[in-house]
């Protein structure tokens, strides 16, 4: 008779007991995930957990290993978790007793799978002086592309105003990237010390890891271009995706300093733009930054070289400071000025950016419906289109379409058989 421990939630867990008992499995103790000893696995074939961060620990994991015990998970939200385990792929959360029996039974297991993913990239968020949005952009971004199944990781590189801590609501005294470089001239950086470092955020798409910048830009000599350079190209090997957010200014014009071997106050902006894989150039939809962006942006191109390729955002459109055709305009001085014609626009939306600055979260937590959350998300798409698998099943199965909008804009065939002028092609003109 196989001999389990229960360590979920209450309902769940005491219903799913009676469950497996009426199966033929004898229930050694019903606990919360946290308090799992050694004593209880010692007597048990298997435990069932929740397929969470928070449950499935390295400790656990090894501790399971070594006594013999299999681990069976309910729930698919951290299947990335399972498959760095090795772990048997999770059942739904939902699952009825005979199910999980019938996992248990298994004699091998089918381990879960990492989600197909293209190679591992470096993205820089970098934008002219004036506040254009480079870190809404990047804390929003990273989101997104954590939405289509990627690792990511937020890293915040600014030395002249680093600012992701206190978006995200996290303290100004984590170890952040500045621990991460000093660990990278001593040798002693990876995967695993990068996660130690790291402040993991919770959002709606999933988990980021979070990189934290200095709670002083007085404190800029720290990221030197040596070992900032080690950090970004070890953090390949820790996420899919490591968004970065650097300042406007970079060393193009500090060769001619008189300590040539002395640090650079802003190495860190051209280190990460050398190393990046793609670049994304914000500037806001005004006619200062738009000057501003012009002349930066050929300074940045021939920085990098011609085979990083840059995607230029415009953040903040409004007819406002550029009048009615503000998107054209932009769009025609862009190209006349510096031959840009693949330009991303998003809107200005002051609520959602209030509510996240309010709340300390990712807009697409606090405002999902807005229309700057939908911008960000189309340009998360272009950068990595998702499978057409992941979009199918925002949708699946639902004759309802997926927003109330889109139920009401429905071509409805009966109404229009009711109406005289329905089908007149001139009423619809």
């Amino acid at each position: 008779m196989t001999a389990v421990v229960i360590a979920l939630d209450e309902p769940r867990a005491t219903s799913l007991s009676a469950g497996l008992e009426r199966e033929g499995i004898r229930i050694i103790a019903v606990v919360p995930a946290d308090e799992v000893t050694r004593a209880l696995l010692s007597e048990a074939d298997a435990i069932i957990l929740p397929a969470t961060r928070a449950a499935v620990t390295a400790d656990l994991v090894a501790l399971c290993d070594q006594i013999g015990v299999r681990i069976c998970t309910l729930g698919g939200g951290e299947s990335r978790v399972l498959s760095r385990y090795g772990l048997p792929e999770s059942l739904p959360d939902d699952a009825e007793a005979w199910q999980i029996a019938d996992a248990l039974a298994q004699e091998i297991p089918e381990i879960a799978q990492p989600p197909a993913s293209s190679a591992r990239r470096v993205i820089a968020v970098w934008g002219p002086h004036g506040a254009p949005g480079r870190s809404t952009i990047a804390i929003q971004l990273a989101v997104e592309l954590s939405r289509s199944g990627r690792g990511c990781a937020l890293v915040d590189a600014d030395t002249v105003a680093p600012s992701l801590a206190l978006l995200l609501g996290l303290g100004d005294e984590a170890p952040g990237i500045a621990a991460a470089c000093r660990r990278a001239e001593l040798g002693g950086l990876d995967a695993a010390e990068l996660s130690r470092l790291a402040a993991r955020v919770e959002t709606s798409a999933g988990s980021i890891e979070v990189l934290a910048g200095l709670n002083r830009p007085s404190r800029w000599p720290e990221l030197s271009a040596t070992r900032l350079r080690t950090a970004i190209r070890l953090c390949r090997d820790w996420v899919d995706d490591t968004i970065v957010d650097i300042s406007a200014s970079f060393d193009a014009d500090e060769e001619i300093s008189d300590d040539l071997s002395g640090p650079k106050r802003h190495a860190a902006t051209t280190t990460v733009l050398c190393e990046a894989d793609r670049v994304i150039a914000v500037t806001a939809g005004d006619p200062l930054s738009i000057s501003r962006f012009l002349r930066d942006y050929a300074e940045v191109r021939g920085l990098i070289g011609a085979t990083t390729q840059i995607s230029v955002v415009v953040n903040q459109v409004r007819p406002g400071p550029l009048g009615i055709d503000a998107r054209g305009q932009i769009r025609r001085a862009l190209e006349r000025f510096s031959a840009i014609t693949d330009v991303t626009f998003l809107p200005f939306d002051q609520r959602a950016a209030d509510a996240a600055l309010l709340h300390a979260r990712p807009m697409a937590d606090v405002t999902p419906r807005s229309a700057l959350v939908s911008a960000i998300r189309r340009l998360a798409e272009s950068l990595d289109p998702p499978a057409p698998r992941l979009r199918a099943q925002v949708t699946a199965g639902n004759l309802r379409g997926s927003s109330r909008v889109a139920r009401w804009l429905r071509p409805k065939p009966a109404a229009q058989g009711a109406s005289p002028r329905g089908n007149d092609p001139e009423w619809a003109s």
